[in-house]
């Protein structure tokens, strides 16, 4: 079967509109502040909007079908589509003039890992500022998803592109139609991001860091108006403490959110996935905690911006939890230096990288219940060798798992590890030492924002070579795309016409 091309650049016209759209937010707010970079930004929204209204326009006679392949298609190079022009506001008022740079900042907003090569983010336009958290805010719940909410008006069925856009363990719809659950998915994800956005004005934001901090919370992405990200409130412990329980959110299945909302709270505690997820969390915290508060000189390191209001138990604890949080659920944010803090954190540190957080939410990583399927299924194994005549099922939310799924888990770990080390391989041949190869390569592909040596919490990605930082958003692009979406598209069996 050909592929419908038209329909794949139909759609790529429907996502530069709603590029453009969200530029044109970023275009008001920079008209009702004055910072001067209006006309800048008013310019790249007509030439998103027109060049998304050509593409439509010239495919308007579309057979209006998609299958699979296209799906993918659609998916992968929609997502670049989105970077190309998402780059625009940067180049024309000069923010990133650099368009390798500004290829990096856009793609690490869409996939919200939140690495960044600028230096000083506090003298950029408020309107710059803004879209920069509005890349997290879109690519968060993922804008193939915002997409598909209205192709009903298209006659077109969307369930070929969620399935591409999130590729995890089951299909769990909240209504039968799949546009009515990118609608629930929505409005839950904005509703929290305006929950947010009210607490942290609240509590000392100014309205404009609170909406910025809010987009880039929800979306697990990282980015902050602040050079010294959260540690910038670290003598407001309210601030800091209303951030982590909306990471936390954010790292949960969205349908469980939904489900809380209709009054199912059973649905919760029955869920593995979310049991595992708080124990891990819980379990890590204590651990950094303790460690930190009975090492004097490292409980100095997390008063380096400003003084503890609360003591030092206080603060152990809450920034373990912060920073505990911030990495598990790939958000990035940071509170302090945790990679001084001891070796032993420091490698501690480098394996949440490896978790992720749940599977449905806006979090990158490997996901929780592939670790809990691979943590079951190893168990399993032992006991099989013990009995191997006794048919033993792995189970999951008492539900039996197919041996098909158990093989798509361990396919993707290992696909995940091999992207890992052949990711690390190329940043060591582009000249970075062993911690930065690892961090950066672990960072990128899952998603989470700060790494490890020269590119660690208190710095950028500023010094990356250009090659490096064209490797580094390839590796975000197929982390944000769990793997098998964009990789697929490398397989000489993907493009044979059947």
């Amino acid at each position: 079967m050909k592929l419908n091309y038209k329909i794949i650049f139909h759609f790529f016209g429907l996502l530069l509109l709603f590029n453009g759209s969200f530029i044109l937010l970023a275009t008001l707010l920079s008209y009702c502040y004055k910072d001067g970079a209006t006309l800048e930004l008013l310019h790249s929204a007509i030439s998103v909007l027109f060049i998304g209204v050509i593409m439509m326009l010239c495919t308007k006679n579309h057979t209006k079908e998609i299958n699979k392949r296209e799906g993918y298609l659609v998916v992968t190079f929609g997502w670049i589509v989105m970077t190309l022009s998402g780059t625009l506001p940067y180049l024309f008022t000069g923010s990133i003039p650099n368009f390798s740079n500004a290829i990096f900042e856009t793609i690490s907003g869409y996939t919200t890992t939140g690495s960044t090569i600028l230096n000083d983010v506090e003298v950029l336009p408020k309107g710059v500022l803004f879209w920069r958290s509005l890349t997290h805010w879109i690519g968060g719940m993922g804008i193939i998803v915002l997409a598909i909410a209205i192709l009903p008006l298209l006659g077109i069925g969307g369930m070929q592109l969620f399935a591409a856009e999130a590729p995890g363990l089951s299909a769990d719809k909240l209504h039968p139609r799949i546009t009515d659950t990118a609608k629930r998915l929505w409005l839950i994800y904005f509703g929290y991001t305006l929950a947010e956005t009210v607490l942290l004005y609240l509590a000392g934001m100014t309205f404009f860091e609170a909406i910025n901090h809010s987009m880039s919370t929800l979306s697990t992405g990282g980015f902050s108006t602040k050079n010294i990200s959260i540690s910038y409130w670290n003598d407001n412990p309210m601030i800091q403490y209303i951030i982590v329980i909306f990471m936390f959110l954010a790292g949960t299945n969205f349908v469980l959110s939904y489900f809380v909302f209709k009054g199912k709270v059973f649905k919760i505690i029955q869920d593995e996935e979310f049991k595992l997820y708080c124990k891990f969390i819980i379990i890590f915290t204590l651990i950094v905690a303790g460690i930190v508060y009975y090492n004097s000189h490292l409980t100095d390191s997390i008063t380096f911006y400003h003084p503890m209001v609360l003591g030092e138990l206080e603060a152990s604890i809450r920034h373990s939890f912060f920073q505990v949080v911030a990495i598990v659920t790939t958000t990035g944010f940071v509170t302090a230096n945790y990679t001084i803090w001891s070796p032993f954190l420091l490698v501690f540190f480098f394996g949440l990288m490896f978790l992720g957080g749940s599977a449905g939410s806006t979090s990158g990583g490997v996901k929780v219940v592939r670790h809990l399927v691979l943590i079951k299924n190893g168990f399993l194994e032992f006991k099989r060798t013990l009995h191997p005549s006794a048919i033993l099922p792995l189970r999951y939310n008492n539900k039996s798992v197919s041996g098909q799924i158990v093989f798509n888990v361990l396919g993707f770990f290992i696909l995940y590890m091999l992207s890992f080390i052949v990711g690390s391989l190329g940043f060591a041949l582009l000249g970075l030492d062993f911690e930065s190869s690892i961090g950066v390569a672990a960072s990128s592909l899952g998603n989470v924002g700060p790494a490890l040596g020269d590119f660690g919490p208190t710095n950028n990605f500023t010094e990356m070579p250009t090659l490096g930082k064209w490797w580094a958003a390839f590796l975000m692009l197929i982390g944000r795309l769990e793997l098998f979406t964009v990789l697929i598209i490398f397989t000489p069996f993907f493009w044979r016409n059947r």
